[in-house]
């Protein structure tokens, strides 16, 4: 057993000024300084960087991970992560300081019992970042965060954490993990050891690798519950909006090509989580009836060098794959599009066979020869059946109408 109760993990690279303030948060908390350790992963060396530390090691058991690696959110996380030492470890932001009761009541209210629960932090002001078009932000004097503390209760709403509204909490019991964010979360060390829940390092770029480590978390049965007292704020940088659009559109790709699932497909093309939750169960029934009740997917494959995406295929019941482990597809109009070329049938003339609806699909931009919708597309009401669509014409150069009815 550990003595350290907490271990905060906090990814790094050229946030000096707001590191300072984290670090100020940390030596204020009212769990004792020997209860808790910080450990930064830094993907860099800066002198300047290692100056700062020294100002600290005297109030803050401090441990610097260096790299010299290009910036990934998720391995400078990692870094930190593998060499924590205490029975939680918590991951914070560079850019998240913490109010002074935040630790002890996260160690009091949720962990003191050891408990297996991931606890997500509130943090005030997200939205409290600079498009990069302005010359600088100005980093304000600690004064000002230690005063803001003081008043997180009557924080205007609009500045608050929206996963503690009142309208977020039909979308979190159901997608509980959908709404995890490193910025502030915990997760006891033991969980993270015996399932290997370390961040994903294929996510290059800003995206969704802390929700998708979420729904991970979740698989293993470990509850995601909203911290009660748990609290930041978020301090204000510059971010890159146009350039966060970007990649964002590939990492969500990259996700989904991962966990190709309806709950995550409707998210990306209906705009969020609310809207997901709010047409899952009838998105589940058009789609169950448009297959007759079997399941929908896609497959992509190669005919006479023309790359084929199809779209509104049968595949058999969850759980049912074949050979290769892939979702069994039990179409023979699909398999007549590609077998009757290739000389070949069933699943080894598809290059991907996903269980999605295609209402968003993990594949580039026109990335593929041509689409084909099965008349199952047809079946789907029109914000449906428009967004599968639209997702085939981004995919694909040319989207081909289905060449026989369709017999689910």
């Amino acid at each position: 057993m550990t003595d350290t109760k907490l271990s905060i993990v906090i990814p790094y690279r050229q946030r000096l000024d707001n590191i300072r303030a984290v670090f100020t948060s940390l030596t204020e908390q009212t769990l004792p300084a020997d209860d808790f350790e910080v450990v930064v992963g830094a993907m860099e060396y800066d002198p300047r960087f290692t100056a700062l530390c020294a100002e600290f090691t005297d109030r803050l058991r401090l441990v610097c991970v260096h790299t010299a690696e290009e910036w990934n959110t998720s391995r400078a996380r990692n870094l930190g992560i593998r060499h924590a030492r205490g029975a939680v470890v918590v991951v914070l932001d560079a850019d998240v300081a913490l109010a002074p009761d935040a630790l002890r009541n996260l160690w009091d209210r949720h962990y003191q019992h050891g408990q297996n629960i991931c606890v997500q932090g509130e943090v005030f002001g997200y939205d409290a970042v600079i498009d990069d078009d302005v010359d600088r932000v100005e980093a304000c004097p600690y004064e000002v965060y230690r005063d803001a503390f003081g008043r997180l209760d009557e924080a205007d709403r609009a500045g608050r954490d929206p996963r503690w509204a009142p309208e977020y909490a039909p979308a979190f019991a159901r997608f509980p993990w959908a709404f995890v964010r490193t910025g502030f979360m915990a997760l006891p060390a033991a969980t993270i050891r015996r399932h290997g829940l370390l961040l994903d390092e294929g996510f290059l770029g800003w995206g969704a690798e802390d929700q998708e480590w979420g729904l991970r978390i979740a698989r293993t049965g470990t509850p995601i519950v909203l911290g009660q007292g748990v609290r930041g704020i978020h301090l204000p940088h510059h971010r890159d909006f146009a350039a966060q659009d970007r990649s964002a559109a590939l990492t969500n790709r990259y996700y989904l090509g991962k966990w190709p699932r309806l709950d995550l497909e409707l998210a990306l093309a209906f705009g969020g989580w609310l809207e997901a939750d709010r047409r899952y169960p009838e998105a589940e029934r058009e789609l169950a009836a448009a297959a007759s009740g079997q399941r929908l997917g896609v497959v992509v494959g190669t005919v006479d060098g023309v790359r084929l995406l199809v779209a509104g295929v049968l595949l058999a019941p969850e759980g049912e794959t074949g050979p290769d482990g892939r979702p069994l597809v039990v179409d023979p109009e699909a398999e007549s599009l590609f077998a009757p070329v290739s000389g070949a049938a069933g699943q080894r003339v598809f290059e991907h066979v996903l269980p999605l609806a295609g209402f968003a699909l993990p594949f580039e931009d026109g990335s593929v020869d041509a689409c084909r919708l099965l008349p199952r597309v047809d079946r789907l009401s029109a914000p449906y059946r428009e967004a599968v669509r639209r997702e085939a014409g981004r995919v694909a150069l040319r989207v081909l109408p289905s060449p026989v009815p369709a017999a689910a």
